[in-house]
């Protein structure tokens, strides 16, 4: 069976704790942002030494392993788009199809130490870029093509919450 395609727009997470994870919007302050991004990376390296790392347990999610590169992936794709929104007035992001990077870039196949390393790379890379932003800065806007507007400090904190929503998806809770 094919992981179903995520197609729900997640942003409403700026504004309501999300029903699932648990993840609170209003419990986080932007300049805890870099050290949440670190800390939950940890937390994923945890995950990536699990025995059944490349299992997956239901047919219609990702395994744990296939998680953790969608995650990395994000921590990449959210550290190019903070670049580009303290360097660009209002920019526009490029689309990204995480399912189709999935598939493409063959999550299922990845060697899992290998991936916990680039996990904790791209974190620590998006992490310092975070704690560059200076206080002028989290006001900056950007955009995706559907319309979504930001700002540097709600594009941040929308980003926290997708690692967050995936160990709880691969059963970390607090």
């Amino acid at each position: 069976m094919a992981i179903p395609r995520d197609t729900k727009d997640w942003t409403w997470v700026l504004e309501r704790p999300c029903d699932q994870c648990g993840f609170d919007p209003s419990r986080f302050a932007r300049d805890d942002f870099a050290d949440l991004v670190r800390a939950g990376a940890r937390r994923w390296s945890t995950v990536l030494s699990r025995d059944a790392v490349t299992v997956r347990v239901r047919a219609d999610k990702w395994s744990d392993l296939e998680y953790a590169c969608h995650v990395r992936d994000v921590y990449r794709v959210f550290d190019r788009r903070l670049g580009l929104m303290m360097q660009v007035d209002d920019p526009l992001f490029d689309d990204w199809d995480q399912d189709e990077t999935a598939l493409t870039d063959r999550y299922d196949q990845q060697e899992p130490s290998r991936v916990s390393d680039e996990l904790l790379s791209a974190a620590r890379n998006y992490a310092q870029r975070l704690d560059s932003v200076t206080a002028e800065e989290w006001a900056r806007p950007g955009r995706r093509s559907n319309g979504s507007q930001f700002t540097i400090e709600s594009l941040s904190l929308y980003a926290l919450h997708d690692p967050l929503h995936h160990l709880w998806d691969v059963g970390v809770v607090d």
